[in-house]
């Protein structure tokens, strides 16, 4: 996913329990169904995060070789200036972005 093209906001905002609830009819499934996600992308920034930066890895042991680098400076500042994961997630559920299921109230038909 592409975090620069996001529409979400940077912060927390009042948001409409009708329009979270509408497809589930539960604010305590809609939570669940936004936090799932919002770990998804937590991991999925982490590991594009640290593939970034292990480009300027040093694996040496020398104190003294310890040097600023400004594009590891600028990668690190772009990524805390992103939308929490959750202000993600909660974007998506709003743009009907994200595809949930509940297995108790829609069991599978069983494969014999």
């Amino acid at each position: 996913m592409d975090y620069r093209k996001t529409i979400a906001p940077t912060t927390t905002i009042t948001r409409n329990l009708d329009l979270l609830t509408h497809d589930t009819g539960n604010i305590y499934e809609t939570v669940v169904i936004v936090s799932r996600r919002a770990n998804q992308i937590s991991v999925e920034m982490k590991q594009e995060l640290n593939k970034k930066l292990e480009e300027f890895a040093s694996y040496s042991d020398n104190l003294e070789e310890v040097f600023e680098n400004r594009e590891q400076i600028e990668i690190s500042k772009f990524y805390e200036k992103l939308p929490k994961p959750t202000l993600l997630a909660l974007q998506e559920l709003e743009e009907y972005k994200i595809f949930h299921r509940n297995p108790e109230k829609n069991p599978a038909k069983s494969k014999i």
